[in-house]
């Protein structure tokens, strides 16, 4: 099947479950509706309100339980029971909210194509009844097409909407992500332009002691060979990130902070109200710029949308040094609704792991992207209870003394 004709589920139950609260709560308000219609209005010529009636129409919106996953089947069961109803006995020609549902689902999930001719056939069956002549009126058929065709259009009309909202919501992630990588790209430059500079001073002053203290010139060439070395290795990360095009735009003249900028970090975050549980486990040691550049900002981050989102909470940042990686973790106690907000922030149009949704934001694209950039991993979700969690993992191998230098 193309997919010009394929019909898609609009979605599936939580944990695998056939459907969900809501699928529920649709079919016993879409029952309770035509039950009330049929009630109020009678079946027609006077008669009583007949009890098989009433079964058949709870009945009918059964099968609206399964209209996400299998929306034709799903029709197809409204209409039998719908016949049914009409064939138990005299009914007036009706296009019930039940069949509404159902084929609401089918134009939703199908294409035009598709929804177009299971509209006639859902009007014509509606048709159908024990004690009315056949052709029925022209009034009647008149009025079930037009129901079934405003119920198509609604659902076009929705999913036009759907998708211009998508596209929207891709155009912006994407755009997020190149400033993103435009700044990523301007502070690896401006590691890299450090030490090249460095590696520029030492040759200068080597120059001028040769023939003179020899200990000056040797440290001065281990200081230009370490600069030479995390340059190179910079280098290699700008060129990942640098793309074609990018409008130039100023770097920043201050020197980029690192792990060792986290405390100021911290302190900010607490002297702002939010009260931050601040640890470092194992052995410290240096790490390389662009890498402790990149803890320094997912805790920035973190601990920035915590205040915002999160309300009245406490936060908890761990950093631990491991032989070969370093690990940092940021996490909150906020309320379920306050991390649903901050779900929402870090959340991009790529997704962010965890179980809630909330508002549409850029802040974990930003993460994901400097982590990707080290070869490292990202978790970022709620917590059983309420609170959020984001937890990094970067590569790290142990800073050479020589590299340090300069």
């Amino acid at each position: 099947m193309s997919t010009r004709h394929r019909c898609l589920p609009l979605s599936s139950g939580a944990g695998g479950e056939p459907w969900t609260v809501s699928d529920w709560l649709v079919a016993v308000g879409a029952a309770v509706v035509d039950l009330l219609g049929y009630t109020v209005g009678g079946p027609g010529d006077g008669r009583p309100v007949s009890l098989t009636a009433l079964v058949l129409l709870v009945l009918a919106a059964v099968p609206l339980l399964t209209r996400r996953r299998h929306p034709l089947a799903s029709l197809a069961g409204v209409l039998v029971l719908g016949l049914a109803l009409n064939l138990s006995g005299p009914m007036p020609h009706h296009f019930n909210g039940t069949l509404a549902v159902a084929l609401f689902a089918v134009a939703r999930s199908c294409s035009l194509t598709v929804a177009a001719p299971t509209a006639l056939v859902a009007a014509g069956v509606t048709l159908l009844g024990r004690g009315y002549p056949l052709p029925p009126p022209v009034a009647d058929a008149a009025s079930n097409v037009l129901a079934a065709a405003l119920v198509v259009a609604a659902a076009e009309a929705l999913k036009r909407w759907q998708h211009a909202g998508e596209v929207r919501r891709r155009l912006l992630a994407d755009r997020a992500v190149v400033q993103e990588r435009r700044r990523i790209a301007r502070e690896l430059h401006d590691i890299v332009a450090h030490h090249i500079t460095t590696m520029q001073l030492m040759a200068g002053g080597a120059r001028s002691n040769l023939g003179g203290d020899t200990e000056v010139v040797r440290d001065a060439l281990v200081s230009l060979e370490g600069s030479g070395r995390i340059a190179l290795r910079e280098m290699r990360h700008l060129l990942e990130v640098l793309r074609a095009g990018d409008e130039p735009e100023e770097a920043p003249s201050a020197p980029q902070p690192g792990v060792g900028s986290l405390g100021p970090l911290v302190d900010e975050s607490r002297r702002a109200g939010l009260p931050v549980d601040f640890a470092v486990l194992g052995a410290e040691r240096p790490l390389p710029p662009s890498t402790g550049l990149a803890v320094f900002r997912i805790v920035q981050e973190s601990l920035t949308n915590t205040r915002k989102h999160a309300g009245r909470a406490q936060a908890r940042v761990r950093l631990t040094y491991h032989p070969d990686r370093i690990t940092v973790e940021v996490s909150d106690n906020g309320t379920a609704a306050s991390a649903d907000s901050l779900a929402g922030a870090l959340a991009g149009a790529a997704g962010a792991a965890g179980p809630r949704v909330g508002r549409t934001g850029y802040g974990l694209i930003g993460m994901r992207e400097r982590v990707a950039l080290h070869g490292g991993s990202i978790v970022a979700g709620g917590l059983d209870g309420g609170g959020f969690r984001v937890a990094a993992t970067l590569p790290a191998a142990p800073v050479d003394e020589e590299e340090r230098l300069g």
